[in-house]
């Protein structure tokens, strides 16, 4: 029996590698945002700055499995079988949850989700041995300590709350002192601030990233906790005065080391204290086991009590290999990257792509706002807000694209930077639990409100972003409970078989993950293509057109043919396929619209007529769309709804129309794929024809209704659908006519 422990550990291991990835794919926003957002240093040497933060962390990291020796559980009253029941639930749910969350792009917590693991899974087998043992629920206190639960909730409260708003309220200040034009009064400011940054962030490396590590004994942390305020005092000095040298005789930008600094100190806090999220509890199995060998008795009778009387303290060579697995993750996760953009995008200064759609809470919360602030500016004195507006004039700084221009400056860098490290240290010295995750978030949330980033274009959408990350945290708790408990209480029940199928399950689940999350980056960045910001000259906006036109031109061709077919053969599964395919295209053509702004603004040829031009292109292409999303809709709803198929005359009239088209398409697009507009004047004498075939269709239609149609909904449906595709035509032709006629314009030019 003691060989399926020993696979369990193998397992465990190979679950704490996934684990580390997943965990430290949604972790990573905490220590680069600020960074990134910033653009402050390159995206190389941030990386860099952070895998060293990432490395020297999990060197130094004492690896106490601190929430098993937290009192989630009591191992004493659980065998050795139990707890590693309770270990392999928790991984498979930790790794599950994760993931979820980093293919959705959304940060959480991942001290939150392996607590309420552990009480999940903890939980279920104290129920299951009262429930056995004919106890009484009543004892199921002696099994399970719920007090770290209950302050993890209250960690998620205090942190909104605190952070936001002491986040806003320095951004606020700063932003009054330095204002945009922040590179003149560094000059004069730039030294104090440098050193009260700089001080905090060192403090809190002291406090928080070097808390347990194996290189300082208790009585040398006793000793800084004694003597904070010397410390800071001295500190303050010292980088007030290295600051202002820096600045003045070297000629450093201080916001830039300071978002070094703190990028370095976050991570290294990270690496040295989250650590024990991901190979903590592998860790636990492994000593469990070394207890166990010695017992002498079965699995089933070995109580755990030892478990909770020695520390666990994680090898140095695993620390190494954990340390090394992190910063090849930081590397190459592109899910790292879509929650590390979900950060930076709402905390965006400038307008651009919002990620969230508006709901009753922010959109209710965005009108008080506008309300109190109208009723603030009531009393204010009108000198004192022309003052305080014209601190918070932006500085229009012109960049070649979009890729290159920061998400926000280094002020707010510094200062969530700054702001974040002084209210984690001050939580760890005075034992409240503030989680990093909500803290760094919450931070940037309340400086980039503060700092008026979310103005009346974009608050509605900020705001709703935010709910969504603050519900996916009690989410997390949540889900993480009841899928520990579900998995524990299935291996508890299939041991062996339900063993090998969770973990069967565990890696389908993964792989299907993986490739829906390569696909809807594949989707994004081919959406991204479309914004283009640097077309300059009347010809490059002619030649962007031709090519939008004709992704368009051959999208909406597939998807008309698909529909024509799937209709005939009543196909409801690849009629929903087509739905997410309009979906797509309609998204696509949203970010078209989206863009059109910054796409006029910079053309560099001062023409109504060329905006215009581009204006109307896209409003035809939407014409187009909206014709085969009525058509797609109509179609997949009526055979959602099982009324009458379409007669056989019906779907072959329908079909010779599809062919007409489907050869249309094929010379439009290839035509502007080429950009070869010879043939336009051809394809528009041949207008008349393609809406003489539906004028036709229409008039066999009505005499099928005289004679021999039954169906009132199969005429609905018919007629619906051709005469969309007489739309769909004249949209076509309009658009034709229209590039042709601007075309032309310009050649003679």
């Amino acid at each position: 029996m003691e060989q399926i422990y020993v696979i369990m550990l193998i397992v465990l291991g190979a679950l704490a590698i996934i684990d580390l990835v997943v965990g430290v794919s949604n972790d990573a926003v905490n220590f680069l945002n600020s960074a990134i957002g910033s653009k402050a240093i390159s995206f190389k040497t941030t990386m860099i700055v952070a895998s060293i933060g990432v490395l020297v962390g999990a060197l130094f990291s004492s690896g106490m499995m601190e929430i098993a020796r937290s009192g989630i559980f009591v191992p004493s009253m659980f065998s050795f079988n139990d707890v590693m029941i309770i270990f392999l639930a928790v991984m498979i749910s930790d790794i599950l949850l994760l993931d979820v969350f980093n293919s959705m792009g959304l940060p959480t917590s991942t001290t939150v989700s392996i607590v309420f693991e552990l009480l999940g899974a903890a939980v279920c087998l104290a129920l299951y041995k009262i429930y056995t043992s004919d106890d009484t629920f009543d004892h199921l206190g002696a099994y399970i300590n719920t007090k770290k639960a209950s302050e993890i909730v209250y960690s998620i409260l205090l942190s909104v709350v605190l952070s936001f708003s002491i986040g806003g309220f320095v951004q606020y200040l700063s932003r009054l002192i330095f204002t945009f034009h922040y590179e003149k009064k560094l000059k004069y400011f730039g030294a104090i601030f440098g050193g009260i940054a700089i001080t905090a962030i060192t403090f809190f490396i002291l406090i928080k990233g070097l808390k347990g590590v194996s290189f300082i004994s208790k009585d040398q942390y006793n000793w800084i906790k004694d003597n904070q305020l010397m410390i800071v005092g001295f500190n303050f000095i010292l980088f007030t005065i290295l600051s202002q040298i820096a600045s003045s005789f070297f000629k450093i930008n201080i916001l830039r080391v300071i978002i070094v600094i703190g990028t370095f100190a976050l991570a290294l806090a990270f690496a040295g204290n989250d650590l024990v999220n991901f190979i903590g509890v592998p860790i636990a199995a492994f000593n469990s086991y070394q207890i166990f060998q010695g017992g002498g008795v079965s699995g089933d009778d070995f109580m755990m009590g030892a478990l909770a009387n020695d520390d666990i303290v994680a090898p140095f060579y695993f620390l190494l290999f954990a340390g090394f697995v992190m910063v090849v993750t930081l590397w190459t996760s592109k899910k790292a990257k879509s929650v590390i953009e979900t950060g930076v995008n709402l905390s965006r200064q400038g307008d651009g792509v919002e990620k969230f759609s508006p709901n009753s809470a922010s959109r209710f919360i965005v009108r008080t706002g506008v309300y109190l602030g109208e009723g603030i500016n009531y009393f204010l004195p009108k000198s004192v807000q022309i003052h305080i507006d014209k601190r918070f004039e932006k500085v229009e700084k012109k960049y070649k694209n979009s890729e290159d221009e920061p998400a926000f400056d280094m002020v707010r860098a510094s200062v969530n930077l700054m702001v974040a490290s002084i209210l984690i240290s001050i939580g760890t010295s005075m034992k409240l639990p503030l989680s990093t995750t909500y803290v760094t978030f919450m931070v940037a949330m309340g400086s980039s409100f503060a700092d008026r980033a979310w103005d009346r274009e974009s608050a509605v959408y900020r705001i709703a972003g935010v709910f969504n990350v603050i519900g996916g945290w009690f989410f997390t708790a949540i889900v993480a409970f009841v899928m520990s408990f579900i998995i524990a209480y299935v291996l508890k029940i299939g041991e062996v078989f339900a063993f090998v199928a969770l973990i069967l399950m565990l890696g389908i689940l993964l792989y299907r993950s993986s490739r829906k999350h390569k696909l809807k980056v594949q989707e994004e960045d081919e959406i991204k293509s479309l914004r283009k910001e640097d077309v300059g000259t009347i010809k490059e906006m002619i030649i962007e057109s031709s090519s939008q036109i004709s992704k368009v031109l051959r999208k909406t061709s597939a998807l008309y043919s698909s529909v024509v077919d799937n209709l005939g053969l009543q196909d409801l599964t690849k009629l929903k396929e087509n739905k997410k395919s309009l979906k797509k295209l309609e998204k696509e053509i949203d970010e078209l619209k989206s863009n059109v702004f910054y796409f006029i603004k910079n053309l560099d040829d001062n023409s109504v007529e060329a905006s215009k031009f581009y204006i109307l292109i896209l409003g035809y292409l939407q014409d187009m769309v909206q014709s085969i999303e009525f058509i797609t809709s109509n179609s997949h709803s009526h055979v959602n709804n099982n009324h009458k198929k379409l007669k056989f005359n019906q779907i072959r009239d329908l079909k010779s129309v599809d062919i007409q088209l489907q050869e249309l398409f094929s010379r439009l697009e290839e035509s502007f794929k080429t950009e070869d507009f010879s043939k336009l004047d051809e394809i528009l004498k041949e207008k008349n024809v393609f809406l003489d075939t539906v004028s036709e269709l229409i008039s066999k239609q009505i005499n099928r209704i005289r004679t021999t149609e039954t169906s009132p909904k199969n005429s609905k449906l018919y007629f619906s659908l051709l005469l969309e595709t007489n739309d769909l035509i004249k949209s076509i032709m309009n658009l034709l006519e229209l590039f042709k006629e601007f075309n032309q314009q310009n050649n003679k030019k």
